[in-house]
């Protein structure tokens, strides 16, 4: 095997490990706080909705599915939804209005005051998604962007924002699914382990 290929995965490796050391350390409370967000959300009967482009929409299926189906625990399924899935309605929503409303209509159609937004943009100026981002403001839900560390327009328009620090698009995204998987195993903490904490803080 080449020595430089080799290289190249340690490298790889070593960077995604710091940078994701670096991450946790620096906002391990801020995910407690939005898996409590996320919690209380679903306790008044919200759903979470996700969003984002290519890598990031196939995170934002990954993470619905962790919540509908489970994560570790064996648990009541939770309400979210991708909205990166459905080929008729992106395509018709792109087709008759372009591609940057094909988020912002289905929150239109879907979202409800009190309702959680997750856009995911690794460069932070996904127009699709920062344009979901500020409709679902504008309608009373909360949101959370996932990004790295050019926020782009996303930051004025979040609740809560979660930046990774790289600018790496593989590396961010390698941070982006470890800290929804904390999301996932927080939110479960809350709901079926430890009710009485989701109060507090």
């Amino acid at each position: 095997m080449s020595d430089k290929a080799v290289r190249k995965v340690l490298e790889h490796a070593r960077e995604g490990l710091h940078v994701r050391e670096v991450f946790f350390e620096e906002n391990a409370q801020q995910l407690v706080d939005i898996a409590r967000v996320m919690a209380l959300t679903l306790t008044e009967g919200g759903k979470i909705l996700f969003c984002g482009n290519g890598g990031s929409a196939a995170d934002s299926q990954h993470l619905a599915a962790e919540f509908v189906n489970r994560f570790k625990l064996e648990r009541p399924p939770l309400p979210a939804m991708a909205l990166t899935t459905d080929s008729s309605i992106l395509t018709a929503i792109g087709n008759d209005y372009g591609f940057d409303l094909v988020f912002v209509k289905q929150v239109q159609a879907l979202g409800l005051a009190g309702d959680i937004l997750v856009g995911i943009s690794t460069s932070g100026t996904s127009r699709n998604v920062v344009a979901a981002l500020r409709e679902a403001k504008s309608r009373g839900l909360i949101t959370i962007g996932m990004c790295g560390a050019a926020t782009g327009e996303m930051e004025p328009l979040c609740d809560h924002l979660i930046s990774v620090p790289s600018k790496d698009t593989p590396v961010i995204q390698e941070v982006h699914i470890a800290a929804g998987h904390m999301l996932c195993h927080v939110v479960d903490h809350f709901l079926f382990e430890a009710v009485m904490e989701l109060g507090q803080g």
